[in-house]
This record gives structure tokens, C-alpha cells and sequence, in this order.
């Protein structure tokens, strides 16, 4: 089989763009110890009730910091509502506790994949009053459309 001059140049240089991606994946990962967002925290998907999970909802933690414990199922979230003062800051700790699920907040920057197991973690700072939407990008069944909750921030 024959390869023209140019066909060999365009596969040595895909080839060996292939090789830099893969070599520089490697090295981020494993020797500067990358990883996804993750916080590395970990639970019993099957059994959330002995978790921080078991009452998911809202906890002050100072003046403008708020902590929401949210579990995502099908085809929810709990609790559905949340509500906070404008101005504070909400920690966000989420996991699944049946398929993958998404949280995000359109026009923030809270876009989480949440998976069993897995505690995913975001903040975000509210500083304009209103209802604030949180939708699943995952597809994760039939009802899936229905998946939302709502966070109210207030005056």
C-alpha cells in the first residue's frame, strides 16, 4: 500500500499530538495529583439515612453562610425549596441516591454531575433577590423534565 507524502505528514503529526495529550493527562494526573471536583468525599448510597443526608435541607453556619444538604432521585431533589437573605452564600453538598444527576443553576456558575456515592460540593453567592431554578441536564428516566427545585433568595 502506498501513503503519499502528505497522508504520512498528517498521520505523524496526529500520532504525536496524540502522544503529547495522553503524556500531559498522565503527568497532570499522577504527578501533580489533579483529579476531578470531587472533595474526595464518599457515601453509602443505599443507606443515606446514617449520613448527613438523612435530613437534607438548610443550616446556618454563620451571619451570610448557609449549608444546603441536598439529595437528588428520581425525579427530585429534597428538599424541593429552599430559602435564603440576599447577599449569602450557600454551600451546596449534594449526592445521588439512585442514578446519575445534574444540579445547576442557569446563569451561575453551580453545575454539578452528581453521582451515587459521590458528595459533590459548590458555593455560589446570591447577590440579586428572586427564584432561582435548579434543573437536571441528566437524563435520568421518564420523569426527567419534572426534576427541578426551587432556592428563593429574599430581601
Amino acid at each position: 500500500m502506498h501513503l503519499h507524502r502528505y497522508e504520512k505528514i498528517w498521520l505523524t503529526f496526529g500520532i504525536g499530538s496524540l502522544f503529547v495529550f495522553l503524556i500531559t493527562i498522565g503527568v497532570s494526573a499522577f504527578a501533580y495529583g489533579n483529579q476531578p471536583p470531587s472533595h474526595m468525599a464518599q457515601v453509602d448510597p443505599q443507606n443515606l439515612e446514617a449520613s448527613p443526608f438523612g435530613e437534607p435541607g438548610l443550616t446556618q453556619i454563620d451571619d451570610n453562610t448557609y449549608k444546603a444538604t441536598l439529595v437528588a432521585m428520581a425525579f427530585g431533589y429534597q428538599p424541593n425549596k429552599i430559602e435564603v437573605p440576599v447577599g449569602s452564600k450557600v454551600i451546596f453538598e449534594v449526592t445521588s441516591k439512585d442514578v446519575v444527576h445534574s444540579f445547576t443553576i442557569p446563569h451561575t456558575n453551580v453545575n454539578m454531575m452528581i453521582t451515587p456515592g459521590h458528595v459533590n460540593m459548590a458555593e455560589h453567592t446570591f447577590t440579586e433577590p428572586g427564584s432561582y431554578l435548579v434543573l437536571c441536564n441528566e437524563y435520568c428516566g421518564t420523569g426527567h423534565q419534572y426534576m427541578q427545585m426551587t432556592i428563593e433568595v429574599v430581601e
